[in-house]
């Protein structure tokens, strides 16, 4: 019987702040979170975090990258460009974070979530604010790569476990949340059944 490829959503962001408002998000949502993969930057390789997908219980596997504002291709670049296009892994959607980096060309998104939990048809900057001057642009440190792996519902938001404190994890992250449950409705990975059995489970 052919193995099942794992339901992945990439988040580019992977400070202690995101880490532990994706934690919470993947717990709320029935989810997995790979904690091992956040950090700045990312401290493991695509191998690794591959490994790490497949150990996991059940999907959807929400994974963070970060390049730390490195150059180039950084070091989650690499790692997000591993999994994605690797044969046992299916990404079923991506949240492309905003940041301050000014050197990168920026990823293109059709769609993001503001800081009020709205989903807008712009792109939004650090801070969440939908800006059409940005011309569906999310430019953040981790995004080049999005756009030569052509991956499916990437949806753009501020910068996550922050927004002026109205995506804290006081608040229970509404803004990451909104965009999580985005990606799982699209993609048809939405399943409520999930939610009560991994309620009280630590993510990864």
């Amino acid at each position: 019987m052919e193995q099942m490829r794992r339901k992945v959503i990439l988040v580019t962001d992977g400070d202690h702040i995101a880490q532990k408002a994706v934690e919470s998000v993947a717990r709320e949502l029935g989810g997995r979170c790979i904690s091992l993969s956040a950090g700045n930057p990312t401290p493991v390789r695509g191998e690794q975090v591959v490994e790490l997908i497949k150990m996991t219980p059940h999907d959807p596997v929400i994974v963070m990258f970060d390049d730390n504002g490195d150059y180039g291709k950084g070091r989650g670049e690499r790692a997000i460009e591993y999994v994605a296009l690797h044969p046992d892994i299916e990404v079923i959607g991506v949240i492309a974070v905003a940041s301050n980096t000014k050197w990168v060309h920026g990823a293109t998104v059709a769609y993001s979530v503001d800081n009020q939990g709205q989903i807008v048809e712009e792109a939004v900057d650090k801070d969440g604010y939908a800006d059409g001057q940005l011309q569906h642009r999310i430019y953040g440190d981790t995004v080049d790569i999005l756009n030569t792996l052509k991956l499916p519902n990437v949806i753009g938001i501020g910068d996550i476990g922050k927004m002026d404190g109205r995506d804290s994890l006081q608040n229970g992250c509404p803004i990451t949340k909104r965009a999580v449950q985005w990606i799982m409705e699209r993609s048809g990975a939405y399943d409520d059944s999930h939610r009560e059995k991994t309620a009280d489970l630590r993510a990864d």
